[in-house]
Order: structure tokens, then sequence, then C-alpha cells
């Protein structure tokens, strides 16, 4: 019998590739069929792999977030040429083209969070979309494993910086971090690279860091002891 670690690579491998060639989750008998698991062993492997923040988990046990893959809307649509998947949040949905090789090009869809203008860009592998907009995210990068579905759910683009501070005034939040589309795009290009393949391993912090510097961002919020940089500013694509 596969040991708990063995099982549960297999079982996110499997979760991670249906996700990407289909846009839903895989069901617990798909699993068992597909892998020769027990449903107790797909549960404890779902476990697992939730504890080690590969899969977020409802309050029945289902699949809920596989980042960069959702399923349910977090304010996202991805529509490729053969797949619509439910993007996790602003990142994630920027990220799907970079890891699903097959659909190489998406049309992301969502809308401001303040004023409810719908937004849509086809969001490639080569350069970052046009376009003025900007992302804010509410919860800094330390504290996302803390509420994961209320940080993502707030990973958002909106019209403008006069959109988002509208919005803060009228929700109460405090403002995190703004920043434009193509450190957005940057951001998302590499975070989830690997993920659709064996071993997967999770960035350690440091190379989260190094990571996000890369992509242009800066400041406490994303673990940095180094000044925001604003995002006219940010360094050009590598």
């Amino acid at each position: 019998m596969a040991d708990l670690e063995t099982t549960a690579e297999s079982v996110r491998l499997a979760v991670y590739r249906h996700l990407a060639e289909s846009g839903l989750a895989p069901t617990r008998e798909t699993l068992t069929r597909r892998l020769g698991l027990t449903a107790e062993q797909v549960d404890t492997a779902f476990r697992e792999l939730a504890a080690a923040r590969h899969l977020v988990l409802g309050s029945r046990g289902e699949i809920v977030l596989a980042h960069p893959f959702a399923t349910r809307n977090f304010a996202f649509s991805v529509m490729g040429e053969r797949v619509l998947w439910w993007g996790g949040c602003a990142w994630d949905a920027f990220a799907i083209p970079h890891l699903v090789k097959t659909e190489p090009s998406v049309l992301v869809a969502t809308m401001c969070p303040d004023c409810a203008t719908p937004h849509a860009w086809t969001v490639g592998t080569d350069a970052p979309p046009l376009g003025n907009q900007v992302a804010h995210f509410l919860v800094p990068t330390t504290h996302i494993w803390d509420d994961v579905v209320h940080a993502c759910s707030n990973q958002r683009i909106f019209c403008s910086e006069r959109c988002v501070d509208d919005w803060l005034a009228r929700t109460g939040n405090a403002r995190g971090s703004v920043f434009d589309l193509p450190t957005l795009w940057r951001l998302a290009s590499g975070w989830y690279e690997g993920r659709l393949h064996s071993p997967y391993r999770r960035r350690e912090p440091a190379e989260a860091h190094a990571y996000f510097r890369k992509a242009g961002l800066r400041g406490a919020f994303w673990g940095l002891d180094d000044d925001v940089r604003p995002p006219e500013t940010a360094p050009a694509r590598p």
C-alpha cells in the first residue's frame, strides 16, 4: 500500500490535471476509479493536501480552490478555445494561460467591484494585456492563508485608483497593494510553474520574495522590507 505522501501527490496531480483539462473538479468516484483508491483514501488525501495548502476545501470536504483553478465564482471567468474556467482571483485568472500550455491565450472577464463596469482582456503568454485598470489586493501575503477564501475574493481588478478609493471608503477596508496590469501579468506568469507535473514543491518564503521583486512588487505587504514602487516605475518585463 502506498504511503500517505505518495497517495496525496497522486491525488493532487489528478485533481489539477482534471481541472486544467475540463474546468471542473473530479468527483471522488472519478478519483477512486482512476487511481485505484478507496473513498476513504481520497478523503484522507484531500485533508493532507489542504493541510499542505495545495487544496482549499469547503464545509462538506469539497474542493473550492486548487490554485489557480476555482470550482465556483470568484468574480473571474477564464475562457479558452476549448475550456471555460473559474479563476480563483485576479492573480489566478491571469496565471491560467501560463500554466495550461494547450490554451496559451484566454479571455479573462470580470467587473469592477466599485462601479460594476465590465472588463475583459485577452491574456496570453507573450506580453501583458492592454488596459489602464489596476489590481487591488486587500490581504497581505503573510496573512492570505488565515482565511484564503476571503483573501482570494478580494484580489480584484478595478477601473482605476479612484474606484479603489471609493470602494475602500464604502466598505471600510484599509488600502492594500495597488498595481497595474503589466505587474499583475508578471506576478502571474510563472507563479504556478510545474503545478501540472510531479513532484511539485511549493516555494519557500525567500524564493517567493525574490519572485515578487522580479515582478516589480515592493514593500511589507509582500513580506519585503523595501519601499513600494509605484506601478508606473515598475521594471520592464524581462
